[in-house]
């Protein structure tokens, strides 16, 4: 079973479309996890057929089948009160520019040097927050995958359709 480290694993592997080239040592630096998470995060991404280890990539339609079918029930995010934190989910990119969100604080990701004030979503991988500011695809990856897991049907439409454009599944990768 896929654990959400897992998931951050293989969504950043996803998010490097074009980079074939990686090696899991300087990933696992990037992504400020170690590199025995890596390498387990791609062997159960490969037991669920999320991953393929002889081409070295994702299966992009499996994976966004998973996430828009699976993650809100699966890994349903722990949220608690309102912090200091980097908006994610429907207030973040690219979702902030298409839902205007009401008076209710925005989900956010605790972090004390964020800047916005909102009610606390516990991202996928605690160096979530460091590296999404530092890789602005991977941060809109997360965050849409953080509207799928958090948001009502329209959040998760709008999300869903970011998603599959930003990893452009297409009929070679099926």
């Amino acid at each position: 079973m896929l654990d959400t480290a897992d998931m951050y694993v293989l969504l950043k592997v996803a998010s490097m479309r074009g980079k074939e080239d990686w090696a899991q040592g300087p990933l696992a630096a990037e992504i400020g996890v170690s590199p025995s998470t890596v390498n387990r995060a791609l062997k159960r991404g490969a037991e669920a057929k999320l991953y393929d280890p002889v081409r070295r990539r994702i299966n992009m339609q499996f994976l966004e089948e998973a996430l828009v079918c699976g993650m809100r029930y699966f890994m349903v995010p722990k949220r608690s009160g309102e912090v200091r934190g980097i908006p994610t989910a429907w207030a973040a990119p690219p979702l902030n520019a298409e839902i205007a969100w009401s008076d209710v604080l925005p989900p956010v990701w605790p972090d004390p040097m964020g800047e916005t004030r909102g009610l606390s979503v516990e991202p996928l991988h605690p160096s979530a927050t460091k590296v999404a500011m530092r890789d602005p695809v991977f941060y809109s990856v997360l965050a849409l995958v953080d509207a799928l897991r958090l948001g009502g049907t329209r959040e998760r439409d709008i999300a869903k359709k970011e998603l599959h454009r930003i990893l452009k599944v297409t009929e070679e990768e099926q």
